[in-house]
């Protein structure tokens, strides 16, 4: 007899278990790896959300994804290491503090970088830490022991050790080039931190006049502003337009700078009008340009955005505004020959949105080439494997056409690049502060000011957490890491990166596979943004409908390659799932809190070979999908055994032997079978629901310590039961049948039937003959007749199965002329419909002005209608077949 409470309440309230459980999980150190450990390991490092960062659907879906693995391969028997931790998220957080000085009046630049930095620290030692707390609240079950950040003392030394030794060889470098340029930041951004928008611009086609007063050639740009940086004007040699220009030397427009016409094949012969200006100091292509045919680079803005002294008139201008004054100028000046509209795509901050601007700068690089080839070979060597492998094409494409990137950002909060300027002119790169220049060893030193892009100390997250550059165990444990999980967009920010530092100073991938999910939708399938009120908040979700049925729902549409359609209802649908579970398991302990020592050594029952047979099956399928990464499929696997095989049949089919006090020895074996069953049931559900698990494990009267810590169901041959599996679903064919005839004829649910059955052949007879009881219960049949050769009268209704025909015989159950009515009214009634619905639908005006998710809620209603109208006009044929 077990002294466990066993009774659960009526219903299932999340909010009383969920953070009770999850306290136990942690004072019981149950997520803690220990390197010592003779276990395999299995890691995964959390892709770090910003210190600024609260709980969104996006990380939701990431964390659960990753807590999934990791509390399935616990149940495996491995040493999981799933590392925690922070970003420091440079912009984002000094924009917070920013913001907090100015409600003050003050300024970063009024309080000095010193003080600025300690407000930043004492700011992330108060709010910094919300989103680990709901993390927490997802059930995420991290070694939050060994918590990371960023900027901590041991990832700095990490980080600084990474920039010296790059140095050293020659793979960063400081100087001169294109950057992506916030005027609002007032920082460089790398290419990826550059989000493109489509923006409504133009083309603005342009005379620029031939010195020798021999007419102009026409050249087409979307940035009239930055011709005051023009230095040349570049031609394709191939282009027959322009074949007789030779030595010609063209005038800038306001400016009256004189511009030589160049040759180059990177002009496209189909682009505008086939002739480009060139402004090194403000397009990546035309530096490369400028570059290769030694023009000059005229910057001719400020960093924020406005004209400098290059401009002449136009200096002290927003560019926006002297883009108006410029065009202004040119139309009045007959330089303007015509403007075009057109839709174009332009980078903006990622951080605060504003249109970022290509300019000229010095700044710090990565030489990312070598790095880049290696971590190619990686994934092209199958040490690193993406999932799923359509990203292969994309990673492939990046990294091939990959420009040295750009890690110096103009920003106070971020790990400080470890250079020094000397008066002489050296530069000093160091793991150690310098004192003197080794030179001309004077003291007056100069810091960089500048900090590296966030980016970069994000990029050492798999060995930096876990104590690189020292050696230690926990490295020499879970490196590399299993798996890496993230969101499509970051395989370059983020993935692409740290492949490239894993490799250069571990020599080993940093992650196995890269587990690569979509992005979670609105039900309509469009992206969630605040601006269009569609966000949902999954603390709020959580709140409403308890953090086991948002993990499963987030779970089972998490399909490879496809976003998810995310909706309330979907949600609650799962809530009802976990309150089936629920109700399930109130049933199974109100009869496993009995002694259930009899019966051991009985023969089991059809229905508990089948069932133990499925339960096997379940597990293995639903194993095999979670390690294959389709999540979907795992929790389908689970969600069709628990519903629809536990729930729906096998309980049903066992009530007899519960109830039967008469044969207490057949009653102790059922239960024995529930026990078991059950539990698999709950630990096959625990990586997806942990919560509901958790309390449903601690009332099994047989089990131990914490379902965590407990096995995933063990998979033997032995336990796959074929004949129980085929016998088992001709008696459920047969009795769905039986039910289909009952509901469709509207017999009355507790009328019984007469019910004949005629098998094919004698094997199928002998089955039937041994289940006739079973049948006969579950179909609610007076009486079941096994007959192969049975007459069939005018008044039964049939349905022919594999093996067999089911007859129902309906005579006095079914007032026919009265069901006749009743199925023409419907049939009716639903014809009408759908016409209305197809009305709709020829209508020109309707279908041009009603929004589309409108029109294809129409479409399906006239598709399922018809469905319906199908079906009824079966059943109305049928009826009319008695009559």
């Amino acid at each position: 007899m077990s002294s466990k409470p066993t009774a659960l309440e009526k219903s299932y309230e999340p909010k009383d278990v969920e953070a009770r459980w999850y306290e136990y999980w942690e004072s019981n150190g149950l997520f803690h790896a220990d390197p010592d450990s003779s276990k395999e390991p299995y890691s995964i490092v959390i892709p770090p959300p910003n210190v600024t960062g609260v709980l969104h659907i996006g990380h939701a879906l990431d964390n659960t994804i990753q807590d999934i693995l990791c509390r399935y391969m616990r149940m495996k028997g491995k040493e999981v290491l799933w590392m925690p931790g922070t970003d420091h998220a440079g912009i984002a957080t000094q924009n917070v503090v920013e913001r907090q000085l100015a409600e003050e009046g003050l300024s970063r630049h009024d309080v000095g970088r010193e003080e600025f930095i300690e407000r930043v620290w004492k700011w992330r030692a108060e709010s910094g830490g919300k989103i680990i707390n709901q993390l927490k609240r997802l059930g995420a079950s991290c070694d939050w022991d060994r918590e990371r950040f960023t900027m901590d003392e041991g990832l700095s030394r990490a980080v600084r050790e990474v920039f010296v030794t790059l140095y050293e060889e020659g793979l960063i470098y400081q100087g001169d080039y294109i950057i992506n340029w916030c005027p609002r930041c007032h920082t460089a951004l790398s290419d990826l931190e550059s989000e493109h928008e489509d923006v409504k611009g133009g083309f603005w086609y342009v005379r620029y006049p031939f010195k020798n007063g021999k007419g102009h050639l026409t050249i087409a740009t979307t940035r009239p502003e930055t011709m005051l940086g023009d230095t040349a004007v570049a031609i394709n040699p191939e282009d027959p337009r322009y074949q007789d220009l030779a030595d010609d030397t063209l005038i800038l427009p306001l400016v009256g700078r004189e511009l030589p016409i160049i040759k180059d094949k990177y002009v496209s012969l189909d682009f505008g009008t086939g002739a480009l200006k060139v402004t090194p100091a403000h397009d990546p292509n035309d530096f490369e340009i400028g570059r290769k045919h030694n023009l000059k680079s005229i910057r001719m803005m400020d960093d924020d955005g406005r004209i400098n002294e290059q401009g002449g008139a136009y200096q002290g201008l927003d560019r926006f505004e002297a883009r108006e004054r410029i065009v202004a100028d040119l139309e009045e000046q007959g330089f303007l020959e015509r403007h075009e509209e057109h839709i174009h795509s332009v980078g903006h901050c990622y951080r605060c949105k504003t249109m970022v601007e290509p300019i000229l700068s010095k700044q710090w690089f990565v030489k990312v080439g070598p790095l880049a080839e290696e971590a190619v070979r990686t994934v092209d060597e199958g040490r690193t494997r993406i999932v799923p492998e359509v990203w292969n094409k994309t990673f492939y494409e990046w990294m091939n056409n990959i420009r040295d990137w750009c890690i110096s950002r103009q920003i106070w909060w971020g790990h400080r690049i470890p250079a020094w300027y000397c008066e002489c002119g050296e530069v000093i790169v160091a793991r150690e502060d310098p004192t003197t220049c080794p030179v001309c060893g004077s003291s007056n030193l100069r810091r960089e000011t500048d900090v590296l892009d966030t980016w970069f100390s994000s990029g050492l997250w798999p060995f930096s957490t876990m104590g690189w550059p020292d050696k230690t165990d926990l490295l020499e444990k879970f490196y590399p890491t299993s798996c890496l999980v993230t969101g499509f967009d970051i395989l370059f920010f983020w993935v692409a990166r740290m492949m490239m530092m894993g490799n250069k100073f571990m020599g080993e991938v940093p992650f196995k596979d890269v587990c690569i999910h979509a992005l979670v939708r609105d039900a309509k399938g469009q992206k969630m943004s605040k601006s269009k009120g569609n966000v949902m908040d999954p603390l709020l979700i959580m709140d409403e409908y308890g953090t086991d049925a948002f993990r499963f729902t987030l779970a089972a549409f998490a399909a490879q390659g496809r976003d998810i359609k995310m909706s309330e209802d979907r949600i609650a649908g799962y809530r009802n799932f976990v309150n089936k579970v629920w109700n399930a398991a109130r049933f199974t302990l109100m009869h496993l809190a009995e002694d259930m020592t009899e019966g051991r050594d009985l023969e089991p029952l059809l229905e508990d070979r089948w069932i133990l047979s499925r339960s096997v099956k379940a597990a293995k399928e639903a194993g095999k999908a979670i390690e294959e990464y389709r999540f979907n499929d795992a929790a389908s696997a689970i969600y069709q055994f628990t519903w629809h095989e536990f729930c729906d049949w096998y309980l049903e089919f066992i009530k007899p032997q519960l109830y039967n006090a008469d044969d207490p020895a057949r009653q102790a074996k059922t239960r024995r079978v529930l026990g078991e069953v059950f539990s698999r049931l709950i630990r096959m559900l625990h990586p997806f629901m942990p919560f509901i698990t958790e309390e449903l494990w601690q009332r099994l009267p047989d089990s131990l310590g914490s379902i965590m810590k407990s096995d995933w169901p063990v998979i033997s041959e032995a336990d796959y039961d074929s004949e129980a599996e085929e016998e088992m679903k001709i008696v459920m064919e047969v009795i769905g049948a039986v039910r289909n005839i009952r509901g469709e004829m509207g017999v009355n649910p507790g009328q019984q039937v007469p019910l004949l059955l005629k098998p094919a052949d004698q094997g199928t007879f002998e089955l039937l003959e041994r289940n006739r009881d079973r049948i006969a219960l579950q179909t609610k049949a007076q009486e079941v007749s096994l007959e192969m050769d049975g007459e069939q009268t005018a008044t039964m209704a049939t349905t022919a199965l594999s093996t067999l025909t089911v007859l129902v015989d309906l005579k006095d159950l079914v007032d026919f002329k009265a069901e006749e009515v009743r199925l023409g009214k419907k049939v009716a009634k639903l014809e009408k419909e759908i016409t209305k619905s197809e009305k709709k639908l020829s209508n020109q005006g309707f279908v041009d002005k009603a929004p589309q998710e409108v029109i294809q809620k129409e479409k399906d209603k006239v598709d399922e209608g018809r469905a319906q109208l199908e079906r009824l006009k079966d059943n109305l044929s049928r009826v009319r077949s008695f009559l």
